[in-house]
């Protein structure tokens, strides 16, 4: 097998069919074997009904998986992943804004750099200009955090070595583009057009990108502890400032007290209490679903056969 490509689907039953065939036709161009990978990660349309009519269609060329519920793109992604034959893997969105037909752009790309990752990034995102600035916003906030490079997208192909690496991971949050710095430096990327959606709304809203920037900074960093720490560095230091100038004042200068300072101390002193409890308690839940070992995905169904169902 040459191509597996992973396709992570969540309320896209109008433009599935049509996904495929643009798959179909782009490897028959290049006259290379291929599979085509769906996740149904938990839709609330007939996603799961289209996709078993095409794989009773394309029984040799589709596997088609069903999970119990919801888990979010990056964790159906990584199911797929476990499914993956071929000597390479592309995933796609499921929304045709990257067209199937740049997949040789991104194959070329990788051949070119000898490079383990390739993505395909965009010159101008099709998306709303609060999206855009969410996605962005969570990008550049990874590089800052973690060196990395503030680029990516979910159009990438990698190599198969990588994807057994990367499978190994058994955690409840996973962020595909942190793992793979783990295993590899030889990450390229290339331009891709980007096209606006047609059909359906976008499964990432605010919310959902607010979540998935507060769970790589806990899952994948210690940025919040080292807040804490400086801070509390911070408000030693200036309680200890302020504790100086009162007992100056009232040795030298015989001012009263009052109760001014004792209240400006205790809320500077709680308000830094509060928010250290709040980051510890962030972690203690992660640590919970960690301990617990929670499965990052559960498979209801798998139309892998032609006799299955």
């Amino acid at each position: 097998m040459d191509f597996s490509v992973v396709v992570p689907v969540f309320n896209s039953e109008d433009s599935l069919g049509l996904l495929y065939e643009r798959l179909q036709k782009v490897f028959a161009d290049m006259a290379k074997s291929f599979e085509v990978i769906f996740v149904e990660d938990g839709s609330d349309d007939n996603s799961w009904t289209v996709l078993k009519e095409l794989k009773k269609k394309h029984p040799d060329h589709i596997i088609a998986i069903k999970l119990n519920r919801n888990f979010g793109q990056h964790n159906a992604t990584i199911c797929g992943f476990g499914f993956a034959k071929g000597k390479e893997v592309i995933t796609i969105d499921d929304d045709l804004q990257n067209p199937p037909e740049e997949i040789p752009k991104l194959i070329a790309a990788k051949a070119e750099d000898e490079a383990d990752v390739t993505y395909g990034i965009y010159q101008k995102k099709q998306h709303s200009m609060v999206r855009n600035l969410l996605s962005k916003t969570v990008r550049k906030s990874h590089k800052w955090m973690k060196k990395g490079s503030g680029k990516g997208s979910s159009f990438r192909i990698i190599d198969q070595r990588i994807i057994k690496k990367i499978l190994n991971h058994n955690q409840t949050f996973i962020f595909i583009d942190e793992v793979f710095l783990w295993y590899t430096d030889h990450i390229s990327f290339t331009l891709v057009d980007h096209h606006k959606r047609t059909h359906s709304k976008s499964g990432y809203g605010a919310k959902k990108l607010f979540q998935l920037a507060s769970n790589l900074t806990y899952f994948y960093t210690n940025i919040p502890l080292k807040i804490m720490v400086y801070s509390g560095f911070f408000v030693s230091f200036i309680s200890f400032i302020i504790a100086i100038k009162f007992i100056i004042q009232k040795l030298f200068y015989d001012v009263p007290l009052g109760y001014t300072s004792m209240i400006v101390t205790i809320l500077f002193s709680t308000s830094i209490i509060v928010f250290s409890l709040g980051v510890i308690g962030g972690y203690l839940s992660r640590m919970q679903l960690m301990q617990n070992k929670k499965p990052p995905y559960n498979i209801e169904k798998i139309l892998d056969k032609e006799d299955e169902d």
